[in-house]
C-alpha cells in the first residue's frame, strides 16, 4: 500500500538527527585539546579553557609546547618535556600513551606568578581510513586535589603514629572514599570520551594495540613459568623423597601458568569473560587443596581455620584452578577481617533435588568470628570496590568478592553473603549445581612424569630463555632424543643447514628474527617431508595459532610446554610415515 504524505511525514519524524559531535566536544566535562600532527592546536573545549584560566584566541593555531611554559621558579620543572616526549611517541608508534601524575602549574594572572597544579594527561592518535594520524586528543584532568589528599594523609599519619588504631582505620577509609570518587569520575571521563568517537576507528585500534600489548605481557611471563616448571619435572624425575612438595609446586606452577593471561586484565573477571576448562571432579579435592595451600598465611597472621568435609563425594562440572581460586579468595576475606586468634570455619555439604530433573546442590560456606557488617550492604559486596569496613591486616589477597562472583555464576551457581551486624562475624555461602550421575573418567597419566616413548630423534630447540632452552633440553634429553640448542634465529638458521634434524621446536619472540620468519626459512633449507616445525610460545591466542601454519609450522604448543601434547603430537607422527622420519642416519649433537 502507497504511503500518503501524512504517513510519510510522520515516519519522518521518528528518524533521529544526528548528534552535533562539535557541541559534544565543547560540552564535556574533560578538559581537551586537538592537534594536527605537527602539534599546533587545532580545537579546544570549555573545559579546558577553564582548567587552565586560558582564552580560545590565544591557543588556536600555537604549538602546543609554546603555549604554556614551565613556571620558570620551579627549576625541577618538567611538565613541557615529558609532554613532548609522550607525543613524540604517540607521532611515531600511531597508538595512546597514558602519561603519569604531571606537575603543570599555570599563569595565576599578569603579574607573572604560578598556581600549582598536577595533571594526568592522556594522548590518543586519530587514524584516517588508511592508518595515517590526522590528529592527537589531548586529555587531561586535573587531579590536584587528590595530589594534596594524598600528601594530608600521609602527614597525618606520620602524626598519628602513636595514636590509637581508629585513627589509622579512619585516615584509611578516608583515603578508601577519595580512591572510589576518583574511579567514578575517571568512569565518566570514558564514557565522555566514547561520545567524542565518530566511527570508532580509534577505539578499535586502542583495543589492538592493548591486545598487542597484553600478548606480548604474557608471553614475557609464560617464560619465567615455562623454566620452573622445566625444572619441577627435572625435581620430580630425580628427587622421588621430595615428591609431595614436587606435586604442589607443579600444581601451583600449572594453576599460575593458565591464570596468567586472564588475570592480566582484571576487567575479564569482573564481566565474566574468562574462559573454563571444565571437567568432572570431587569438589572435595579442590576445596581441601585450596584450604591447605591458605593454612601457613593463616599460621602467620595467628587466625584458626577449621575444615569440615562430607564422607561422601561431591561431584560438580568445573574448573579445578577456578573453583580453588573462588574458595582460597573466601578464605582469604575471612582471614583479613578476622582479628588475631580469630576463627574461621570453610564447610562443604550437599542439599538433595527437589525434583527427577535436579541433582542437587554443593552447598560451601565460610564463616568467620570477625568484625561483620551491617545487613543492608549484603548485596552490594560483590561490587567493584566496595568493602565493608578497613580489614583487619593490610595483607592484600586475591581479586575480591566481585571475582568470586563472577567464577560462581560461570559455574552456574549463586553466592550470598550475610551477617548480624557489626561485631556479629559474616557467612559467604556458595550453592553450585551437582553433576548428574555418572562413572568419573579415568585420571589422565601425570604430566610430571611423562616420558616421551618414541625413537631417538633429532631435535633443534631454538629459545632466546637460556634456562628454559636448558630445561627443555634436559626433558628431551631424558626422552632418549638427541637435543642440540641454539639462542638466536641466526644460528638455529645456521645448524639446520648444517646438519639433519627430524623435529625443529622454536620460540616465535627470538632476539633476532621473529619465529614466522625463522618457519620460511627453515621450509626453505630443510626437506618438508623428513622434518616437523612446532611453534613454542607465549603468543598462544587463537590469532597466534592461525598464522603459525600459514607461516610453515606443522604445530603450535603454548609455554609452558606440556609434555603430554608433546608426547600426542609425537604418537600421531610417528603413525603417518609420509611425512615423519622413521629411520634417519646418525648426527652429532653439539
Amino acid at each position: 500500500m502507497a504511503q500518503g504524505p501524512d504517513d510519510r511525514d510522520r515516519t519522518a519524524a521518528h528518524v533521529p538527527a544526528a548528534p552535533d559531535y562539535h557541541a559534544l566536544f565543547d560540552a564535556a566535562p574533560s578538559p581537551y585539546l586537538v592537534l594536527d600532527p605537527g602539534l599546533r592546536i587545532v580545537e579546544v573545549n570549555r573545559a579546558y579553557l577553564a582548567a587552565t584560566a586560558t582564552e580560545r584566541r590565544s591557543l588556536i593555531g600555537r604549538p602546543i609546547l609554546e603555549v604554556l611554559p614551565d613556571d620558570p621558579a620551579h627549576p625541577a620543572a618538567d611538565g613541557v618535556r615529558n609532554l613532548a616526549r609522550s607525543l613524540r611517541t604517540v607521532l611515531a608508534t600511531g597508538r595512546p600513551d597514558t602519561m603519569a601524575t604531571q606537575r603543570y602549574d599555570i599563569p595565576a594572572g599578569p603579574g607573572g606568578a604560578f598556581v600549582e597544579r598536577y595533571w594526568s594527561p592522556v594522548n590518543t592518535p586519530v587514524l584516517d581510513a588508511a592508518g595515517t594520524l590526522t590528529h592527537i586528543i589531548h586529555r587531561v584532568e586535573d587531579v590536584t586535589e587528590s595530589v594534596r589528599v594524598r600528601r594530608a594523609g600521609r602527614r597525618r599519619r606520620r602524626r598519628a603514629a602513636a595514636e590509637p588504631r581508629q585513627c589509622a582505620d579512619r585516615m584509611d577509609g578516608e583515603l578508601f572514599a577519595r580512591s572510589r570518587a576518583v574511579r567514578a569520575a575517571n568512569q565518566r571521563l570514558r564514557q565522555a570520551n566514547e561520545a567524542l568517537t565518530t566511527a570508532g576507528a580509534a577505539l578499535r585500534e586502542q583495543q589492538e594495540a592493548k591486545n598487542r600489548f597484553l600478548a606480548a605481557l604474557s608471553h614475557e611471563l609464560r617464560n619465567p613459568l615455562a623454566a620452573l616448571q622445566a625444572a619441577g619435572e627435572l625435581l620430580c624425575v630425580d628427587g622421588p623423597p621430595a615428591r609431595e612438595a614436587l606435586a604442589a609446586l607443579q600444581r601451583q606452577i600449572t594453576h599460575t601458568a593458565r591464570m596468567t593471561d586472564d588475570l592480566l586484565d582484571a576487567t575479564r573477571a569482573l564481566t565474566g569473560r574468562l574462559n573454563l576448562a571444565r571437567e568432572r571432579l570431587d569438589l572435595r579435592s579442590v576445596v581441601t587443596t585450596a584450604a591447605e595451600d591458605m593454612l601457613p598465611e593463616f599460621s602467620r597472621t595467628r587466625r584458626r581455620l577449621l575444615v569440615v568435609m562430607p564422607s561422601g563425594p561431591v561431584p560438580v562440572e568445573g574448573d579445578r584452578a577456578r573453583l580453588a581460586q573462588l574458595t582460597a579468595d573466601l578464605l582469604n576475606n575471612g582471614r583479613k577481617y578476622t582479628g588475631p586468634n580469630g576463627r574461621v570455619e570453610l564447610e562443604l555439604e550437599t542439599v538433595a533435588g527437589s525434583a527427577a530433573t535436579d541433582s542437587g546442590h554443593a552447598v560451601l560456606t565460610v564463616r568467620d568470628d570477625g568484625i561483620g557488617f551491617d545487613p543492608a550492604v549484603a548485596d552490594t559486596l560483590f561490587g567493584a570496590f566496595v568493602r565493608a569496613a578497613p580489614p583487619s591486616d593490610t595483607t592484600a589477597g586475591g581479586l575480591g568478592l566481585p571475582v568470586v562472583r563472577g567464577l560462581v555464576e560461570l559455574h552456574g551457581g549463586t553466592v550470598r553473603a550475610h551477617s548480624d551486624g557489626p561485631d556479629s562475624g559474616a557467612c559467604f555461602r556458595i550453592r553450585l549445581p551437582l553433576a548428574s550421575p555418572a562413572p568419573p573418567p579415568q585420571r589422565p597419566p601425570d604430566e610430571r612424569i611423562t616420558a616421551l616413548h618414541h625413537p631417538s630423534l633429532r631435535i633443534l630447540v631454538i629459545e632466546g630463555n637460556a634456562d628454559l632452552a636448558a630445561g627443555h633440553r634436559a626433558l628431551l634429553e631424558r626422552g632418549g632424543h638427541r637435543v642440540t640448542v641454539r639462542h638466536t634465529g641466526v644460528a638455529g638458521l645456521a645448524a639446520a643447514r648444517a646438519a639433519p634434524f627430524d623435529l625443529v621446536l622454536s620460540d616465535l619472540a627470538l632476539p633476532d628474527v621473529h619465529g614466522h620468519d625463522m618457519a620460511r626459512r627453515l621450509r626453505e633449507s630443510l626437506p618438508a617431508d623428513r622434518t616437523r616445525l612446532i611453534a613454542v610460545s607465549g603468543f598462544s591466542q587463537q590469532a597466534d595459532r592461525d598464522r603459525s601454519p600459514r607461516a610453515g609450522f606443522d604445530a603450535h604448543l603454548a609455554t609452558p610446554l606440556s609434555l603430554t601434547a608433546l608426547d600426542r603430537l609425537l604418537s600421531d607422527w610417528a603413525g603417518d610415515p609420509s611425512p615423519w622420519p622413521q629411520d634417519a642416519p646418525e648426527s652429532p649433537t653439539p
